[in-house]
Formats: C-alpha cells, structure tokens, sequence
C-alpha cells in the first residue's frame, strides 16, 4: 500500500513541521517577556523613586517594541502589566488599540483582559472609544453568557450618550433574557445608561417591572437599584412605581419571615443588602403619599421590632427602617418607635453608631422634639465622649431640644460643657447659649445670669455682637435689674483683675465696665435693694465695695499693657461716669488723676479721649454732670435674637478664602435681572474669574467682600462708646427705616430690614422664612455690590432653615459716592436632598438713601 492508498501526504506533513519547527525556534530566540507578579516584584524592591522609574520605564520600553511587531502571543500579559503600570500613576496611553485587538480575540481570556484595560485607559475623549462600539455589539449577542455579561460591564463603565444611545435596544433586550445572570448584568447597565442619558428612561420602564417577579436576589437587588434610580430622576415614573408598593412588602415580608439560607444569610440576616435596597425605594413611594405610607406601615414595625441589634448588619437595617419612617408619612407612635431605635443606638458603644444616631436625630428633632427629648438625658451624656464628631453633633442637637420648661437644667449642662470644651467649640456654642437664653429664659434674672456665664466661661470666643446686645438688655431691663447686673458684672470683674485674667475674658470686661460707669451709684450705695436677688454663684455674701476699691481696681486694669485699646477706651468712659455717681472728693480727685495721665498716652484713640474728658473738669466742669448723665433704655430691634447674628448650634467659622471663592461664582451665567427675577440652576461647579463675572454684568463692577469670621480671640472692632465734640454717645442697634423684598421662591422668602446709620452707611438685615414641611440644609445667602461700595457681611445666625423659622444675617454697606444701591443675591440650599440655588438683582431701595 503506498502513500496515497493510506491517506498519508509526505510532501504535506513534511511543510508543516518544518513551519511548526521555524516558529518554535524564532519563539526560542525572542525574549520572553517578564510576568506580571515578576514585574511587581522588581517595582516593589526598589529602594528609590528613581529605581521604580527605571524598572517601569524600561518594561514600558519592551511593551511598547512588542506592540509594534505585531507580536500577538505575549499580548494579553503585556496588557495585564501595562495596567499595572497605570495603577501605579505612570502613562499607558500607548495600550488602548492593543486593548481593541483583544477584545476582538476569540478567546475568553483575551476579551476579559481587553474589557478590563478598555474601562481603565478609555474614556469618551478618545478618538479609540469611538471603535469599541462594534465590538461591544458582537458581544452583547454572543452565545456565551460571560462574553455577554464582559460586555455589558464595560458599556456600563465607559459608556458615552452616543454609544449608550446605539446600544440600548440591545441592553433592553438583554434584561429579558430568560437567564438570570444576563439579566443582572443587562439592569445594572440600564441603571448607568439612565444616569448618562435620562431620556432613555421610557425605553427600560416595561422591562423593569417584571424584574421585581424574579426569585433570584441578585436580579431582585439590580431591579429595585434600577428602579430607585428612576424613581429619583422623574416625578412621573416615581408615580408610575407607587403601584408596586404591595409587591415591595410582599418581598419585605418573605426576607422577615424567611428561615435560615446559608446563601443569603450574613450573622443571622436574611439578605441584609436586599432589604435596605427595598427600605430604601418604599422611603422614596412614600414620601408625601398618605396611602402608600399606610400600605407600608405594618411591615416597618415589623422590621423594627424583628431585627437583631446585636450585630451591626442589623443595626444598618434598622438605620435604613427609622429613616423611611421619619420619611414617610407614618404613624405618630411608628415615629416615636423610630426615635426609641435611635435613642438605642446612643447607647451602642461602637462610635460610628452612636455619631449616625445623633445625626439622624438632629433631621428627626424637628418632627417630633417630644419624642426626641426622652433621650435627652442620653444626648447630653454624649456631651462628655472623647470623640470631638460626637460632640459637636451632640452639641448641636442639645440646642435644638432646649425650650422654655428645660431651659435652667440644660443651660447647667451646656455651660459646663462650654467651659470644658476646646477652642474650635467655644464660638458656636457661647453664641447658641446667647441665642437660647434670649429666646426660652424665663425670667430676666435667668437671661442675665446665663449670660454673665457665658462671658465668664467663653472668654475671648465670644462674637464681638454679644456686647452691644447685651448692654442693650442691661439698659432695658428694670431699676432693680440693673443694680443686680452691676453687682454681678463687679464680682467677675474684680475677680478678673485680682487673678489676672481680664486679658482673657475682654468682653467681660467691656461689658462690666459699661454697666458699672451706668450704674455705679447702685454698686455702691446702701439704699439699693437689689443685693436680694444675689443669691447664686458664690456671690450671697456679696459685700459693697467702697468707691476708691472701685477706682484702684479700673486703674488696675487700664495699667495693663496686655488689655485691648478697646477695653481701655470702655474703662476710661465708665470712669469719667463715675465721677459723676461717687460722692466722696477723693474719688474725684483719684478718677480726676487718672483722667489726666491718659493726656499724653502714646495711642492716639486713648490721649483724645483722655484730653476730651480732662477738659470737662476744667473748661467744662459745669456741663459735666449733664454730659455724664445716665443713658437712656436703648431700643431693641424688631427681634434681637435674630437681628444678632450670633451663631446657632449649626454655624462654624467659616475661613474667608472659600467664601471669597464662592462669591467670584455669584453671578455665573446671569442676563440682567430685574427686580423680583429669579433664577433657578444646579449647584454650581466651575471657578470664573473676576473679569468674567465684569464682562457678565455689562459693565457693572461688584464688589465682592467675604463674610466676617466669628473667630477672633480679642473684641479689637467690638463697638465702644465715643466722645464727639461735647457730646456722649453710645453705639445701640437701630430700628429698621423699611423692609425690601429681595427674593421670593420655594416657599422660601427673603427680606432686607434697612437701618440708616450715617449718611453714607447702611446696615442690612436679611431675613430668610420658610414656610415648607421639611429643614433646608447648607442655606447659603451671598451677596455683590458695585465696586464703588463696601461690603462687609457678618456670619450668619446658622445653616439649617426649619420650618416656620427664620436665619438672619447683618450686612453693613458704606457708599461714599451716595450713589443709589444696587445688589446682586444670591441663595442655595438643599432641598430633600437636592441642591437649589436661586438669583436675583435687588434694586428697589429708596433714590434718596443715602442723602
């Protein structure tokens, strides 16, 4: 039998084996290319910098040789290490076409690693995304369901709104598909195509129902993603998904009431994952929507009351259940069970619990503060943990729960927690305390003790407001108060001077020092009734000091070379007053003496006043007691809590380089606004500069001042009164001439009050109502004037704006050219979760203001 009877082909084999022998040989010869763990090796025993350069740039050399000969063997490993090499910040933009060539490989490990370098090099700038489109559609019919689900990961990750435009029919298709892996794939893949292009919502909503019929988890927890997002994005699909509210129960219910699955179960939990992913999508159909929150009450108790708090996978679960009540429309005692869950969680002594729970606590307080006052004992406790995130929650949500029938018991407890705490607490919380007695003190005994706590306790880390305000209540208040206050204000005084430390409570200082030159007589005389009401704090055996002890310890003070100029001018005045309240002629001639020394004083502020007051007792010594009389009541504003623009328990300084960079973004791309005009945009996100704002507003130069910061440690601008000519006058806060509306949106209204000043300076206070159901949070109210102005902005009195509620903030604008005023607002917040901002160009103030 010979060769060809046999089916054997000598000529044949014989050419391939010598082609087989050449390629194994020309194999032989060229250098195989390092491993990838081998690679990681050498990068991680360089000593140097300079050596993993050396090592990265020459395996990127070889890399880049072998892609340009074409060399398809090695090519899936060179690209395993090449994306190393970009993980580790080196360029490896050179691997994007390799990466299309094994996507279009046949073999499975090829595509995987293609896929995988395609959604961590490409991206929609580069001219090679637009290639990948034809390879992703093979794959998306492909036979192989892993081929499939490669694909569909990668469009989901780079997916542009052309690709995901061309490609979406078939990601529709696909989450039809009767199997169960596809399935998942195809709906996270909807899920990020929606996020890139909304408007193909529509095209996913019929397939997007059936997912929620599936028993398996993994297409359960993609489809209610899915649907959530959704539900998120548009007001119409979140109607069109309230009816699967029953189904989302049903599945609530089977995962409760499940027993134990070894494939789902995490410490003891049916599918934890799946059940916050359903809580979460029943808060969303709930929300504002009396029948589906009553539909989904029942299994919210459930919940609540079935879930094991031992382990944290529950407590997440739970978490998830008292923020859906709190949502939701529900039942008052399912919210007070939701508030019993937070108060357990104040307890956990796990940190992160304890800190989400005051968090939580601090958006509920507003809903229902009876139920959130039960914990009180439990949040002021939190007051004294070591954490400083707790603290400050704490901190913040103690202020919320004060009122008037627990005012004197958590003012003991927050004045010794602002006596104890750090620097960076001392500003918001003495200014909350300020706020608070103001609003809920009982009596106006309760309002001054608690303030004279405050200077005591704050020091320095006072705002410089709290002065002026509480001078002005000390002017108000009674015959009686006042001799009580000036007996108060000398005990911390004096104790201040003999321990040495009026350098660190300066507005104590101020304060004392303007009330004992007002009412010295009382301080010191024996006909006054007030020394009854002494009758805390240590003072009880209150003894009247003699007038020339009051003199030696104002010289005392005014010697002190570490006192501020300011504090000195408050005490030189108060002792010019008192020598018109001491009777006794060596007090006159002590205070005379003192007077005259600050004639030749070496800060110019001082010596005149020193000069100015000497010349009463010479030239003028019959005009003195007239010119020193006391002052009148000085009138409060319209509300002086609110006029004062101390901090409340939401307020931090704010540092004035990020309020000078939010202000250059004030006017972004804004027409010309009139009056009322209101503009609605996104959070903003891009940095102009000053020039493009000028160009935007057609030849209108603003002004941009950043708020002042409530930081300083030494009241040096803290108001003092002045000696003009031969006139007496003290800094008092004025009455508003007029109220300008400036913005009206949301529910939320904006109002300027105007207080004339001087001719050309105005003082501004803005108001900001709201009259919807739930907080605004991050309220922001920003403000630009023409350059020719200036603009300066106190810090606001907080952050959160809660219903039936209001946040002032003062604005003081000097105009030396008496032009008429223009202003360009601006306010943003977040609304349910979403970020509003809303413009507007205020330009309705009276001609003549400023004449």
């Amino acid at each position: 039998m010979n060769g060809s009877e046999s089916g054997f082909n000598p000529a044949f084999n014989i050419a391939t084996i010598k082609q087989v022998v050449n390629e194994a040989i020309e194999r032989v010869r060229m250098p195989t290319p390092t491993r990838l763990r081998d690679l990681i090796r050498q990068i991680r025993a360089a000593r140097t910098a300079a050596e993993e350069r050396s090592v990265v740039n020459k395996e990127c050399a070889y890399i880049r040789s072998t892609f340009r000969e074409e060399d398809s063997v090695w090519r899936c490993r060179n690209i395993a290490k090449l994306l190393y090499i970009h993980m580790l910040g080196y360029p490896a933009h050179f691997g994007q076409l390799e990466c299309l060539k094994l996507i279009a490989s046949p073999r499975f490990t090829d595509k995987r690693v293609g896929y995988l370098g395609a959604m961590l090099l490409l991206d929609e700038r580069q001219d090679v995304h637009l290639l990948i489109t034809n390879c992703l559609k093979n794959d998306l019919n492909s036979n192989t369901q892993f081929v499939v689900g490669l694909a569909l990961c990668t469009l989901g990750a780079i997916a542009s709104p052309e690709m995901a435009r061309d490609l979406a029919s078939e990601v529709e298709r696909l989450i039809k598909s009767p199997n169960a892996y596809i399935k998942k794939k195809a709906a996270l893949c909807a899920f990020r195509i929606i996020r890139r292009v909304p408007d193909l919502m529509e095209m996913f909503l019929p397939a997007t129902r059936s997912l929620l019929t599936e028993k398996n988890h993994g297409v359960l927890i993609t489809g209610v993603t899915l649907i959530t997002e959704m539900c998120e994005n548009s007001p119409d699909t979140l109607n069109h998904f309230k009816k699967i509210v029953p189904n989302l129960v049903r599945i609530l219910k089977n995962l409760i009431l499940a027993g134990y699955s070894p494939e789902h179960d995490v410490s003891g939990v049916s599918d934890p994952f799946l059940q916050v992913k359903i809580l979460r999508l029943l808060r969303i159909l709930g929300k504002n929507d009396a029948e589906a929150s009553e539909a989904m009450n029942d299994i919210l108790a459930q919940v609540a009351t079935n879930t094991e708090t031992s382990k944290n996978v529950g407590n997440t679960i739970l978490y998830e259940t008292v923020l859906s009540i709190m949502d939701i429309k529900s039942e008052s005692s399912l919210r007070v069970l939701a508030i019993n869950i937070l108060g357990r969680f104040l307890l956990n002594n796990d940190k992160n619990i304890r800190y989400v729970a005051l968090n939580t606590l601090l958006r509920t307080v507003y809903v229902d503060t009876s139920a959130v006052q039960r914990h009180r004992t439990t949040i002021l406790e939190c007051l004294k943990d070591p954490d400083v995130s707790i603290r400050r929650r704490a901190m913040e949500l103690s202020f919320a729960l004060v009122n008037s029938s627990n005012m004197v018991a958590m003012m003991r407890e927050l004045l010794q927690f602002l006596e104890r705490s750090e620097a960076e607490f001392k500003t918001a919380c003495s200014s909350a305390i300020v706020l608070a007695a103001e609003r809920h003190a009982p009596t106006d005994k309760c309002h001054l003790d608690t303030l004279f706590q405050v200077f005591l306790k704050a020091g320095n880390y006072l705002r410089d407001d709290t002065v002026s305000s509480t001078i002005q209540l000390i002017s108000a208040a009674s015959a009686e108060r006042q001799a009580y206050a000036a007996m108060r204000l000398w005990t911390a005084l004096e104790r201040a001077a003999v321990n040495a430390d009026a350098t660190d409570k300066q507005p104590l200082v101020q304060v004392a020092a303007w009330t004992i030159g007002e009412y010295g007589d009382l301080l010191v005389s024996e006909a006054s009734n007030a020394i009854s009401m002494v009758d805390d704090e240590g003072v009880d055996d209150f003894t009247r000091p003699s007038e020339e002890y009051v003199i030696d310890i104002y010289q005392k003070l005014l010697w002190n070379t570490q006192l501020s100029i300011t504090s000195k001018e408050y005490l030189l005045l108060s002792l010019a007053k008192l020598s018109t309240r001491f009777t006794t002629q060596p007090s006159q001639d002590k205070i005379r003496g003192i007077i005259d020394t600050f004639g030749s004083h070496i800060h110019i502020e001082l010596q005149q006043r020193g000069v100015e007051l000497s010349q009463l007792y010479r030239n003028y010594a019959h005009l003195r007691p007239a010119l020193l009389e006391r002052m009148p009541p000085m009138e409060a504003p319209a509300s002086a809590a609110e006029e004062s623009p101390a901090a409340s328990p939401h307020h931090e300084p704010a540092a004035a380089s990020p309020e000078q960079d939010a202000l250059l973004d004030l006017i972004i791309g804004s027409d010309s606004l009139t009056n009322g005009d209101v503009e609605h945009k996104p959070a903003p996100t891009n940095n102009n500069t000053t020039n493009d704002i000028l160009d935007l507003l057609s030849g209108l130069e603003l002004n941009m001042s950043p708020p002042l910061s409530a930081t300083s440690l030494v009241n040096n601008n803290a108001p003092a009164p002045t000696l003009v000519g031969d006139l007496l006058t003290d800094t008092a806060p004025q009455k508003p001439t007029l109220t300008v509306s400036a913005l009206e949106a949301n529910g939320v209204s904006v109002t300027l009050g105007v207080h004339k000043l001087t001719a050309d300076c105005v003082q501004l206070t803005m108001r900001a109502a709201y009259c919807g159901h739930a907080a605004l949070s991050d309220f922001l109210f920003q403000c630009a004037v023409p350059r020719t102005f200036q603009l300066d902005m106190m810090s606001p009195s907080g952050t959160v704006l809660a219903p039936q509620t209001e946040i002032t903030q003062v604005l003081k604008i000097t105009n030396p050219s008496r032009s008429p005023l223009r202003l360009r607002i601006r306010v943003s917040y977040n609304m349910d979760g979403a970020p509003v901002l809303e413009q507007a160009e205020v330009n309705n103030f009276p001609a003549d203001l400023f004449n």
